[in-house]
């Protein structure tokens, strides 16, 4: 049981299996709304309050629907993308207004004796509770609960509940259904501001009985969305209710008088669905089928199967850190937002934010599959398979982009919601090529950890063939014998339009080769998308010979061709208020400087640390610690993994505190955007990758796991094959266990192991001390200390910086 802090003490208060905010800041309800954000992939609702004022930044989102919008080019160029999508606030079917004698429930006026919300990572539900004494003196007790299903996709729920504290009240609740919510646009793109004011259109509306209905379509990308609304009123003699629609709006009103000792409780279920192509009558049919099931199986049984699925996945994914109660608490949170963004999407993609707020446009980056898909495909697989089946759906549409590119096969977009590019930041949104070979990486790791020759066969050899073509079309055999890749952008963007990126390069390897691999095992479909062997012996050929630069004088990896004969950047007179550079400098000169944004040739070490020495790993981590600045959120997870298997355990965990903790302290100050489901997802590979030494090469797992120095311990569950089995780290020895499923086959520091059901503990080799490697002045992370306090507040890491996009459009999560 956590223990609660005083009102006046407000903010996180630490618990392993939730996060509670204490006491309410008006200030900061922009930033909690995205922390208690719930969704299941499909539905997303911000974490405002059911009476919807105070509120930050109200967001109800269904994953997939946006609107489009002109692109902002100062001149336009060739290949440029056309139109750009943003994710649309949908119907909010949250609202439930409640009266006290005719005085509405308002935080800020009144007074608050007690309040808190927390969300529960093993239920599934944001719960609150409120002790409010209004203007006149009536007290009140109101408690909620709010879900949105992973069992029943299309639904969510409401249960609220007011209990008179001093005699009998008259209470009057307002449950809404609203559309066209308004909200103040951040984006300083006009064209963007005018496609979000009043995007949806009103098609249908009808209200009877407790139940309500609205149809709406975006205006321009003409997609079509239904909200609908049903309720149960469990309250004392007296009950009267009516119901109004407008286009806009739908309201039921119930009005009661609830003496002392009663409670007025009233359970809302929601139904959202959308289509680019079905009618009104077909909608509108869909949303009355979810609000009959939601119905059927009650409040307490969407809580009973919420509570079941949430089971099932802390069986396969849980992690536990014992000695340090904040990051405990923080990788449940991660893992379990990470769950929501994945959980139901289907048929859509994950986007950077998920479905937490409209960051980033509401788009899905490569991040996607490099972060976020290494975690599902070890924890919840039908997630991952899912993720890159929606990519499948998108070829059609990549392999128009890489014709108007001039090239063969798919270019997949930098930034997206429906699968088309639009990125207006051409270094990027044209010339980020890796993410096709992003894409080909998570096909082959779930491949690899599935066995799901029927994925193969549908939609994996025809993404990694596709990809494969793209390749050969953009780079050459060049007169040295080698196969060059010229003239792209890598994963860092500091760094555009580069000849040779290594990240690039060695996943292009990778990419080529599991294609020709994959066209081998499935001849037939090989033969279907226009595979001969004649192609097949060009893919090795080029992955035999792909150019790999090194600098013998270094001894280290350039992160580009040439990157190490720059001139360094002048870190030591850079202020602090500078950073993120993006935002004080111009590109030209990130770019002919050695400056890093967030890990490139580092995260090479990582995805294809087969093709490096250790000696290698660390020099090369030493010389990239030196010139990494972190301007991404993307960046200390997989610093955190190389620090790891370089040896430096104490920097490894502080970066992994940085990634885990990058939304809770809001360290980029953007959490009111939504949250960096990508830094989530990374904070499970630092402790997985990193610490428990994950590597998944050529099908086979092996680990090599290392304690850091402040947690006297390390626990986590993993899926593989159709078994799941669990590792332990502790000082001087780790110890795997089969969980359910069949045996498994892995190594352990090289040696082979057999996973079984009987526990396997093997010795660890004495810890390594090396030198740490030094940062930008400025650019540390902040050593990680045991924290002992219950409840904390913003907490800077080091030192915050806004994280945005150039333009509002560029720059990825």
């Amino acid at each position: 049981m956590t223990e609660r802090a005083p009102l006046t003490e407000r903010g996180y208060t630490r618990a392993p299996w939730e996060l509670r905010w204490q006491g309410l800041d008006v200030d900061q309800l922009q930033r909690t709304e995205s922390t208690f954000a719930l969704s299941n992939g499909h539905i997303g609702m911000r974490g405002t309050l059911e009476e919807a004022e105070p509120r930050g930044l109200p967001g109800t989102y269904l994953n997939g629907f946006y609107e489009e919008h002109e692109l902002p080019y100062a001149e336009a160029g060739y290949g440029y993308p056309e139109a750009g999508q943003t994710v649309v606030n949908v119907t909010d079917g949250k609202i439930i207004r409640l009266l006290v004698e005719d005085e509405p429930l308002d935080m800020r006026y009144g007074h608050a004796t007690d309040h808190f919300r927390v969300l529960d990572f093993r239920s599934g539900t944001l719960r609150r509770e409120t002790e409010w004494t209004s203007p006149t003196g009536r007290r009140v007790r109101v408690r909620t609960e709010r879900l949105v299903s992973f069992t029943q996709r299309a639904v969510a729920a409401v249960r609220y509940e007011v209990e008179p504290l001093d005699g009998e009240l008259q209470l009057v609740a307002q449950s809404d259904l609203l559309a066209n919510e308004p909200i103040e646009p951040e984006s300083g793109d006009p064209r963007v501001a005018a496609a979000l004011e009043a995007p949806l259109v009103g098609e249908y509306l009808k209200a009877e009985d407790y139940r309500a209905v609205l149809v709406h379509r975006t205006r321009r990308s003409g997609l079509r969305m239904a909200a609908a609304m049903d309720h149960q009123i469990d309250t004392a003699d007296g009950l009267r209710t009516d119901i109004a629609v407008e286009d806009d709006l739908a309201r039921l009103t119930i009005a009661v008088d609830v003496p002392l000792g009663q409670t007025l409780r009233i359970t809302k279920y929601l139904a959202y669905g959308w289509s680019q192509q079905r009618s009104i009558p077909a909608v509108r049919a869909q949303v009355d089928a979810a609000l009959a099931g939601a119905l059927q199986t009650g409040w307490d049984g969407l809580l009973a199967e919420q509570r079941r699925f949430l089971d099932q996945f802390w069986a396969s994914a849980d992690v536990e850190i014992d000695g340090d109660p904040e990051l405990q608490q923080a990788v449940r949170f991660a893992l379990f937002h990470v769950l929501q963004a994945g959980a139901r999407g289907e048929s859509r993609a994950i986007p950077g934010k998920g479905l937490t707020g409209p960051g980033y446009d509401g788009h899905a980056f490569w991040d996607t599959e490099t972060f976020v898909l290494q975690l599902l495909t070890y924890t919840l697989p039908d997630a991952a398979r899912d993720a890159l089946r929606w990519r499948h759906t998108t070829v059609d549409t990549a392999r128009a982009r890489a014709r108007q590119l001039g090239l063969r096969g798919a270019a997949f977009p930098w930034r997206s919601i429906n699968g088309a590019e639009c990125s207006a930041y051409w270094p990027a949104g044209t010339a980020a090529f890796h993410v096709n070979a992003d894409i080909a990486d998570a096909v082959v790791r779930y491949l690899d950890a599935t066995g799901d020759i029927e994925f193969e066969r549908q939609c994996g050899t025809e993404l990694l063939t596709e990809t494969a073509r793209l390749w050969l079309s953009l780079g050459h055999h060049d007169p040295h014998g080698g196969f060059r890749i010229d003239g792209v952008t890598g994963p860092d963007e500091y760094s555009a339009v580069v000849d040779n990126n290594v990240y690039t390069n060695l996943m292009a390897q990778r990419n080529l080769r599991a294609a020709a691999d994959s066209c081998e095992r499935q001849p037939d479909i090989a033969e279907t998308i226009g595979v001969n062997h004649i192609e097949v012996a060009g893919w090795r050929e080029a992955a035999r010979k792909m150019r790999v630069p090194y600098d013998d004088l270094l001894r280290v990896h350039p992160q580009s061709e040439r990157f190490t004969e720059h001139a360094t950047w002048d870190f030591a007179h850079t202020p602090a208020t500078s950073y993120p550079l993006l935002l004080n400098y111009p590109y030209f000169d990130l770019y002919r400087k050695q400056v890093v944004k967030q890990a490139d040739l580092v995260l090479a070490m990582h995805l294809r640390g087969d093709v490096f020495s250790l000696e290698q790993k660390r020099r090369n981590f030493a010389y990239y610690e030196s010139l990494t600045v972190r301007d991404s959120s993307l960046s200390a997870a997989t610093q955190s993994v190389l620090a790891s298997e370089c040896g430096h355990l104490e920097l490894a965990y502080d970066y992994f505190a940085e990634a885990v903790l990058t939304d809770l302290h809001d360290l980029h100050l953007n959490v009111r955007n939504g949250l960096h489901m990508a830094s989530l997802a990374g904070s499970w590979l630092a402790i997985v990758a990193g610490f428990g030494g994950l590597r998944d090469h050529a099908g086979t797992l092996s680990f090599q796991p290392r304690l850091p120095p402040v947690p006297q311990r390390i626990a986590f569950r993993l899926c593989y094959r159709g078994s799941q089995f669990s590792v332990e780290i502790n000082r001087d020895s780790a110890t795997y266990v089969l969980v359910t499923g069949k045996p498994l086959e892995i190594t352990h520091y090289g040696e082979p192991v057999t996973v079984a059901d009987e526990p396997t503990t093997l010795p660890l080799p004495p810890a390594e001390h090396h030198e740490r490697p030094s940062q930008p002045a400025g650019r540390a992370p902040v050593r990680r200390q045991p924290q002992h306090d219950t409840t904390w507040h913003t907490r800077t890491a080091r030192p915050a910086t806004p994280a945005h996009d150039p333009a509002s459009v560029a720059s990825s999560p």
